[in-house]
């Protein structure tokens, strides 16, 4: 019928519609998505840190890098560095001459988010040892990493390869206790890589709160 014939051709058309705007978002997808992958080169960046220099993970080449998503509003992140968790990790491998990296990419008015002065304060009041804070208020190298938590851990070997990234540890939790037994996967990273060994666990999923992009 002639009512039907209505009905059927919006139907079709918005179906259509319906169809292709999927389609273009199947398409934009693979833009939005990090290009990190053990084993490749650990994409490019600089940025600025929070004593007001800036760093690019290009000058880093020929040694360890350990990148660390950090936001110290987050319970997950404050399990770590409470404890002294985090920093006795820095300590030990700055120590041994590896970049530490923390990275910033809360954006401004999101939980997290710093000013140089903020930032250096809370290394200071944490006695926090990374090489350097780095802020990434634009989101556009944690985007880039596809850093979704706090922390999100990564590290780089001498040859600027990618050989680990995922969780600090295997205890997604933000209680302390949960630290005793735990197994931490950025220290067997490294001390597998620094010692030419293949990483035994080279990924795993992060945990924690998620990035405030």
């Amino acid at each position: 019928s002639k009512m039907t014939r209505n009905f059927a051709a919006p139907t079709k058309t918005a179906l259509l519609a319906l169809a292709f705007a999927y389609a273009s978002l199947l398409l934009a997808a693979p833009s939005a998505q990090a290009s990190v992958e053990i084993g490749k080169p650990a994409p490019a960046f600089t940025l600025q840190g929070a004593d007001g220099k800036e760093v690019s993970l290009e000058s880093q080449r020929g040694k360890f890098v350990v990148l660390e998503w950090l936001n110290h509003g987050c319970p997950y992140v404050r399990k770590h560095y409470d404890s002294d968790n985090m920093q006795s990790l820095q300590r030990k491998f700055t120590g041994k001459g590896v970049v530490w990296l923390s990275i910033i990419s809360s954006a401004p008015g999101k939980q997290g988010h710093s000013t140089p002065e903020q930032a250096l304060a809370d290394v200071a009041a944490k006695n926090a040892k990374p090489t350097a804070v780095l802020l990434d208020e634009s989101g556009t190298v944690g985007r880039l990493y596809g850093a979704s938590t706090t922390p999100h851990m990564f590290v780089i070997d001498p040859t600027g390869a990618l050989v680990y990234m995922g969780a600090i540890d295997d205890q997604p939790s933000f209680a302390a206790e949960s630290l005793s037994g735990a197994k931490n996967f950025v220290q067997q990273a490294l001390d597998d890589a620094m010692d030419s060994k293949t990483v035994s666990t080279p990924a795993t999923k992060p945990y924690g709160c998620s990035v405030k992009y």
